[in-house]
């Protein structure tokens, strides 16, 4: 079966979507990309994703052509062309097609692109079971607060945890955890959470979220950097994306994390997500 995409306003088969290699996306990384799930057809979040979309365009200088009520029916377009209800949605903007220079062209029409594609959490099995991960140094850079297509150094420590075995890879900057390459990191000490604060790290919504239930529920959290020596040591670690959810972490680096199983923090943390999602994924 062709898979539709969205291409510059019109929503075409994959094989027919074509982007100049002139592409400032291609030549340089110069573009934002979102990615959004869809639960009972019903993007989860998406306000959140796209004040995330325009506060990096505002960081970059890159003009998003589309409003939050206009994203979200292309999206809706494209579950319907593609028969899908559980999904996750990838959406680019790029600053378009230009000659290839360093400098920000003046006039310019911004490349944007959706797709989506069947998704879904971690099953039960595998949560109960737990994931492991590795350290790896965190290399990439001052602009980690905005999501733009620049991902290379996590590319290099995704990949690297792969050849290892391991689901994730947590990053370091100058001996504290930030984040992983593409979810959030939570540690648990004496009941409490931790999480790194809003300093160069990615505004991820699942954190927010995460946040949101704890302050909820009355959960202690410090938004607080964690040397790694104590990360390790944790009675709990856990990572939060759209995609994943949440998901807990029993190992790093063939180190066993508490007691070796997913622990009672991130269950409450889990189950309060699932409530979460329940509750938005219910037409009104």
């Amino acid at each position: 079966m062709s898979v539709s995409v969205f291409l510059n306003g019109e929503i075409m088969p994959m094989e027919e979507a074509k982007i100049s290699p002139q592409d400032r996306g291609f030549n340089f990384a110069d573009g934002l990309y979102e990615v959004i799930r869809v639960y009972n057809g019903q993007p989860f979040c998406m306000q959140d994703h796209i004040d995330r979309l325009n506060y990096g365009g505002k960081q970059l200088d890159i003009d998003i052509p589309y409003t939050k009520d206009e994203f979200v029916e292309i999206v809706d377009r494209l579950l319907k062309a593609n028969d899908l209800h559980e999904a996750s949605v990838y959406l680019q903007v790029t600053r378009g097609s230009v000659p290839r220079s360093h400098p920000f062209p003046d006039v310019y029409e911004p490349t944007v692109f959706m797709r989506v594609s069947e998704a879904a959490a971690p099953s039960r099995e595998q949560l109960e079971q737990g994931m492991t991960a590795i350290t790896h140094s965190d290399n990439r850079g001052g602009l980690c607060y905005i999501k733009s297509l620049a991902l290379l150094a996590n590319c290099l420590a995704q990949t690297r945890a792969k050849r290892e075995g391991a689901y994730e890879a947590i990053l370091v900057r100058n001996g504290f955890v930030t984040e992983a390459t593409a979810r959030s990191a939570f540690c648990v000490i004496d009941g409490t959470l931790y999480t790194h604060p809003l300093a160069n790290i990615l505004p991820s919504i699942t954190r927010k979220n995460v946040l949101s239930l704890a302050a909820e529920n009355d959960w202690p959290v410090v938004q607080q950097a964690i040397p790694v020596g104590d990360f390790l040591d944790a009675d709990e670690v856990f990572l939060g994306g759209t995609i994943a959810e949440v998901v807990p972490i029993v190992e790093i680096d063939g180190k066993k994390i508490g007691d070796g199983r997913p622990g009672p923090v991130f269950w409450r943390v889990h189950e309060a997500f699932q409530t979460l999602i329940e509750k938005a994924s219910t037409p009104s």
